[in-house]
């Protein structure tokens, strides 16, 4: 398979992909047909239970009735989130971050399944001369967004080891920016340190030979943390609790399928990501990815406390979080 990644072609492709990936009429919010259903997920491998479901048609099979289904794609939590809370959407995968940072805003969120764990991985280049943890201070690193999961990640990571982004007074300054353009910046110089979810590593890895500095089972809730959620709004959940549990039911079956078929289900990952961003992933950057990710509907509340916790620790919370109404765990259970 030809391996073609084109990092700025894609920058520019996400910024319109919020208005133009996975329906046809980007405005009409669930709201507007009762007998619609919309599905919001990312292009990226976290998101896989979701590329699975829509290519098999488990959402139709689990809603029936001659319910349509429809999917729009997100380039970041934010975006996503914006439309979950004005109804453009009705359910879909996000990361854990967006989630809860909306919930403590007020935001009426519920998280009724887990998608993925895993997948956030920190390279440096190799002008950087960085070679292990113990070189990050006064170097600057890049994340998807401030305050995002993987960005959580990483600075409690540091902070463990006695580092600290420039935001809270260390010597490591922090900017931000979509995944597609961290190879070109790390290449430039104009960061050392690329903070990047899967497939994004793995392209970086074989794109600029950038160094693995820590690891998707070294980083701070690399193993425990849900990387993608399934959520819903609260309303929906208690008014229409059969329609969410067919939304549940329809992600596991997806979730199985990966486990029971992981090369098919690496096909259907090509195949979407392409289908999105008009651009293809070769084998090899998903085989290496895979590695780094679990796929389960399950949802660790522990680690989500934590990870909220260290969240509040960080100053990316205003006030102490608790959870106990953000996770409903009755779909899975």
């Amino acid at each position: 398979m030809k391996k073609i990644f084109l990092f700025t072609a894609i920058f520019f492709l996400f910024t319109g992909i919020l208005a133009g990936c996975g329906t046809s009429d980007s405005t009409s919010g669930s709201s507007a047909d009762k007998d619609k259903i919309v599905i919001g997920y990312f292009p990226n491998i976290n998101h896989v239970p979701a590329m699975v479901a829509k290519e098999k048609g488990y959402y139709e099979e689990q809603l029936g009735d001659g319910t349509k289904i429809e999917y729009k794609t997100f380039p970041d939590g934010s975006s996503f989130m914006t439309a979950l809370k004005t109804g453009d959407i009705d359910a879909g995968l996000v990361g854990p971050g967006p989630a809860m940072n909306n919930y403590m805003t007020g935001a009426d969120v519920k998280i009724v399944a887990g998608g993925s764990t895993g997948g956030t991985v920190v390279l440096a280049s190799e002008q950087s001369g960085v070679k292990s943890v113990e070189d990050f201070a006064g170097k600057s690193f890049i994340t998807p967004a401030v305050g995002c999961t993987h960005d959580v990640q990483v600075e409690t990571f540091l902070q463990e080891h006695g580092i600290e982004s420039s935001r809270i007074g260390g010597t490591m300054k922090h900017v931000t920016g979509n995944p597609a353009q961290y190879a070109a910046m790390l290449k430039s110089g104009k960061v050392d340190i690329a903070v990047a979810p899967e497939p994004w590593a793995a392209v970086i890895q074989q794109e600029t030979g950038a160094k693995v500095i820590i690891d998707h089972d070294e980083i701070s809730f690399g193993e425990t943390l849900p990387a993608s959620v399934l959520v819903a709004s609260g309303k929906s959940v208690k008014e229409n609790p059969e329609r969410i549990q067919s939304i549940v039911d329809a992600h596991k079956q997806a979730t199985d399928f990966i486990a029971g078929n992981p090369e098919e289900a690496k096909e259907i990952t090509i195949n979407d990501i392409r289908e999105v961003t008009k651009q293809e992933l070769s084998k090899e950057v998903v085989d290496q990815a895979w590695e780094r990710i679990g796929f389960t509907y399950k949802v660790d509340s522990e680690a989500v406390q934590a990870f909220a916790d260290s969240s509040y620790e960080l100053k990316f919370l205003k006030e102490k979080p608790a959870f106990t109404d953000l996770i409903d765990k009755q779909f899975i259970d």
